[in-house]
């Protein structure tokens, strides 16, 4: 089925890349990994007034959601700015709990649409680890048919990526929602968790790949770039295959999530016509194949991007370090490549 963007979805891509630009994100990264949230904080703000965070927010709540294709062309711009926070998590916050319903949608909803509140979860399934749970103003935890708010963000655990830190939320909190309405609604979130940090991984090898090719441009050897030797040529073509491989299927996965917004009887809340989807079997599948796809590809052009970028790319002074220390969590986070592989194969 051939698929193209809308001039609208394009513009809205490069607005917001134009906005990250001139933000400086890798001063914000180095800031968040140091406690300081506020600078992340602020851009966060401007993200939410672009209408990141409603993407997967109901109409009903303040939102404009939910809508895969414009959340997947933000979630590759804010990967390749690699923008700090539970990005993927406040996103999946949206259907999980439009899909709860009931005064905890209330409640939150329109704090995420308007970008006031910064959301962290876990999920069955995906790990205990809450990202950036010190940061958030909310972590939601769900445990069989409970949906619970996490009494505090818990003990941080070590994390590959130090603008990514990861917590165990401290156990117990009250119920702020439960019955049969949360299990399809949790499994709504963990498909947009993953769709979007696929679209994360992707925006963040493109980065990669963008800043390595530059290098091999100017670096030289023998009196020539580097970028001219044929074995350079041949290991970022590599590269770009995989990332331009990866790219249809995220695409391919936001129109089976779309589909599944739009069919009779998607809403997966308490009758609230939220129109989040529960989450089936075809749209898993393609959620998946597109995770493990461009996952690995983000992946691959970390490893390009350290080899050709040889001891310079250790440096910590290097704002590359970043997107270098980025890719692997994204890999593994929200599914790993095992389990997206044994979901598709299921699907």
């Amino acid at each position: 089925m051939p698929f193209l963007l809308t001039d609208e979805q394009r513009e809205f891509g490069r607005s917001l890349d134009a906005l990250l630009t001139a933000a400086d994100t890798p001063a914000v990264l180095r800031a968040w990994a140091a406690g300081d949230h506020g600078p992340g904080r602020a851009l966060w703000g401007r993200l939410a007034d672009a209408g990141v965070f409603a993407l997967t927010v109901p109409e009903a709540y303040g939102g404009v959601g939910p809508l895969p294709v414009e959340a997947a062309v933000a979630c590759v711009e804010l990967g390749r700015h690699a923008v700090p926070g539970p990005v993927a998590e406040t996103l999946a916050a949206g259907a999980l709990l439009a899909g709860a319903g009931g005064p905890v949608a209330e409640e939150w909803l329109p704090k995420v649409a308007s970008g006031a509140a910064v959301v962290s979860l876990t999920l069955e399934g995906y790990g205990p680890y809450a990202p950036d749970a010190d940061a958030a103003d909310a972590v939601f935890t769900v445990t069989g048919g409970e949906l619970r708010l996490a009494p505090g963000p818990g003990e941080p655990s070590a994390s590959a990526d130090p603008a990514r830190r990861l917590f165990r939320p401290e156990p117990g909190g009250a119920p702020v929602a439960k019955g049969p309405a949360i299990r399809p609604a949790a499994r709504a979130a963990g498909d947009w968790a993953a769709f979007a940090t696929a679209a994360l991984a992707l925006g963040c090898g493109e980065e990669l790949l963008r800043a390595t090719v530059a290098y091999v441009k100017q670096r030289t050897q023998f009196g020539v770039p580097v970028g001219s030797f044929q074995a350079v040529k041949h290991r970022l073509a590599d590269t770009l295959l995989g990332l331009e491989f990866a790219r249809p299927l995220l695409y391919g996965a936001a129109v089976e999530l779309a589909s599944e917004v739009s069919r009779p009887g998607a809403g997966a809340g308490s009758g609230s016509g939220s129109g989040s989807a529960e989450g089936s079997p075809g749209a898993g599948a393609a959620v998946a194949a597109a995770k493990v796809t461009a996952g690995e590809a983000g992946y691959a052009a970390a490893r390009t991007a350290l080899q050709l970028h040889g001891a310079i790319g250790y440096t910590e002074e290097l704002d590359l370090a970043w997107w270098l220390r980025r890719a692997r969590p994204l890999r593994d986070v929200w599914g790993t490549p095992s389990a997206c592989r044994a979901r598709v194969l299921a699907g």
